[in-house]
Parts: C-alpha cells; sequence; structure tokens
C-alpha cells in the first residue's frame, strides 16, 4: 500500500502545496528522508516565486502531479549534516536552486553541466533517487545531498538574494557561456521582468553597453534611472528599431510570450547572437534569410547552469553587491501573488519569508 506523504519519510515536514489545476495553495504535510551521510539539512528561511511555480501549480505543461510544492528559490541555515560533508557545518548560510539530483556520470555532470544531465533530478514535481516525489522550498526544511547545496556569502542578504538561484543563474550562465561577459560589448536585454531585470544588472557588472528592449514606453525611466541601463527601445516603433539596427553585439531574449524574432535579429552584428532564455508555450518562427544568414548570426538557448557555476554567480553577485529588486511576503499571501504575478503586477520578484510564516 502505497504511503501519504507525510508518512513516507522519518522527518516531519511542513508546507504550501497546490493540490489540483487551479493552482491555489494550502498547508500541507509531508516528510523529508533522514540525513544521509552526505546531506545536509536545512531550515527554509526564504524562498522565491518564479513564474514556472505558477505554470507547475496550475499544470500549464500537462507534467504536474499533485500535490506539488513549489519553490527552487531557496535560502537557509543548515541545521544537520551527514557524517561524510566536507563542504558545509551547523550554522551556514546556504542555498538551494533549481536542481537537487544528477546521475554524477554523464558526459554533462562530469563537465559540471548538471543541468543538462537527462536524469537530472529538479527540486520539486520530480521523481527522486528513492522513487518518492520531491517537494520545493515552499516550505520550512529541506535535505539535500550536499554537491546540490550553494555556499551563501555573508554579505549577501538571504531575502533578496533568493530569486539569483534561478532567475540570476538563467542570464548569468549564457553571458558568460556565449562570451557576452566582456567589458565594452554593446548587449540588449528583451523584456524588463523578472529575468531581465536582473540580466541588465549583470551585463553592467561585466562592463557592457546595456540595452532595455520592450513593448512598453513605461519602463523607460526604470531601466534607465533605477536598473542602470544606457538605453532603451520600445520593439514596436520601427523608426526606433531601424535606427538601432546592427549595433549590439549580443541579446539575451527573457520572454516568454510569442513574439517575433526578426526585430531582434537586425539589431545584431555581424556574428552576433541572440540566446532565448524565455520559455513561450508556442514556436517562434525563425527567419533565416534575410535576417540570420546573411549577417552570420547565431539563434541559440540557455537553461540556468550547473552548481560549479551557480556558486561562482552568487559569488560575483557578491562582490559587485547585485540583487534582484523584490517584494518580500508571509506564505498567507501566496495566492494572492500568484494572482498578481499573472498581471506582472511585481517589481520584480516575490520572495515568501517562510521562517515567519509557515505555522505547523
Amino acid at each position: 500500500m502505497e504511503k501519504s506523504p507525510e508518512f513516507e519519510h522519518p522527518v516531519k515536514a511542513f508546507g504550501w502545496a497546490a493540490r489540483d489545476t487551479t493552482g491555489i495553495l494550502s498547508p500541507f504535510k509531508f516528510s523529508r528522508r533522514a540525513t544521509g551521510e552526505h546531506d545536509v539539512q536545512l531550515k527554509v528561511l526564504y524562498c522565491g516565486i518564479c513564474h514556472s511555480d505558477l505554470h507547475n501549480a496550475k499544470n500549464d505543461w500537462g507534467l504536474t502531479q499533485y500535490p506539488v510544492v513549489p519553490g527552487h528559490e531557496i535560502v537557509g541555515v543548515v541545521t544537520e549534516v551527514g557524517n561524510k560533508v566536507v563542504k558545509f557545518n551547523v550554522g551556514d548560510k546556504v542555498g538551494v536552486g533549481c536542481l537537487v539530483g544528477s546521475c554524477r556520470e554523464c558526459d554533462s555532470c562530469t563537465k559540471n553541466l548538471e543541468n543538462y544531465c537527462t536524469k537530472q533530478v529538479l527540486t520539486y514535481g520530480a521523481e527522486d533517487i528513492d522513487g518518492t516525489t520531491t517537494y520545493g522550498g515552499y516550505s520550512d526544511i529541506m535535505v539535500v545531498n550536499e554537491h546540490f547545496v550553494i555556499r551563501w556569502p555573508e554579505n549577501l542578504p538571504q531575502d533578496a538574494g533568493a530569486p539569483l538561484l534561478c532567475a540570476g543563474i538563467t542570464t548569468y550562465s549564457p553571458l558568460r557561456h556565449y562570451g557576452l561577459d566582456k567589458p565594452g560589448l554593446h548587449i540588449g536585454i528583451v523584456g524588463l521582468g523578472g529575468l531581465g531585470h536582473v540580466g541588465v544588472k549583470f551585463a553592467k557588472a561585466f562592463g557592457a553597453e546595456v540595452t532595455v528592449i520592450s513593448t512598453s514606453m513605461n519602463k523607460k525611466k526604470e531601466a534607465i534611472e533605477l536598473l542602470g541601463a544606457d538605453s532603451f527601445l520600445v520593439s514596436r516603433n520601427e523608426e526606433e528599431m531601424r535606427g538601432a539596427g546592427g549595433t549590439l553585439d549580443g541579446i539575451i531574449d527573457t520572454v516568454s510570450a510569442v513574439h517575433s524574432l526578426s526585430p531582434l535579429l537586425s539589431l545584431l552584428k555581424p556574428d552576433g547572437k541572440l540566446i532565448m532564455v524565455g520559455a513561450p508555450d508556442k514556436p517562434l518562427e525563425l527567419p533565416i534569410f534575410p535576417d540570420l544568414i546573411t549577417g552570420r548570426k547565431v539563434v541559440a538557448g540557455s537553461l540556468i547552469g550547473g552548481l560549479k557555476e551557480t556558486q561562482e554567480m552568487i559569488d560575483f553577485a557578491a562582490e559587485h553587491n547585485i540583487l534582484p529588486d523584490v517584494e518580500i511576503i508571509p506564505m498567507d499571501y501566496v495566492n494572492t501573488a500568484m494572482e498578481r504575478l499573472v498581471k506582472s503586477d511585481v517589481k520584480y520578484r516575490f520572495v515568501i519569508d517562510i521562517n515567519c510564516a509557515v505555522q505547523k
């Protein structure tokens, strides 16, 4: 007979879960595994809300198995370590991102690219190594293999820093991998939301000249005055777009809605790179001629980062004082936050204060 989530494992846990396609989250009792010899147990203090949490709660991608406890932008403090753990001690500040497991043996894993392992274990809604379901950070405790735990710098605030574990690495990784991290380059950031605003901050820290590309003129002031972008383009303004043609070395496209790539490709210099990190729910048209081949341009994708690169990103953020702009909320506000997220009514990420909000 299959055990209920509350009795699958010996360690009692408490969080908030969605139980059907309404996506409404409510209190949920479940359990975590005992701390294994290579495991770290942590008390969750803060957890960011990613847009993918909303999609998973509502089963928008058709992959959700209920009940689901979302959350993969998790920060907290270590409360217990296994007897073979070497990286962490009780009391350390730590983070957990989108992954809690991988095969550790494949080509991707041996290259520190666990995010591309075909046997990766996502932080929630996935099958764990013991066959049970993983539950995320909208909860009071986590138990994670130390390899998938991030050391948290002392000078980096845990609350505002939480979204770096997804939004941060999602924009940092393509800038680094595709060589768009060099001083003096001209980088475009498409979309000024949870991903885009962090992308602006990383690109500026790398020494780039940054242009924000948005459908709305309303975001120009905040892009330039608040985030430090150098220029702003309204993608629907054909005259503006033509005037900026051939000026960008690279573009990070964070938009998850269906949109045209042709105007973006026209902004690139020869050998320019358009990197997709947003996830539209329908295929986009790729204009091969003349937009792509006449300039030897590249359209590519990127998905979060491996654990080594995620630690590098967190350390870089601490060194350069890069933090997402967040709104801290209590756990019992989460359903309202999800409704606001649908309307893009947040600048720019929600972070749940788990420590003061979760009540058993």
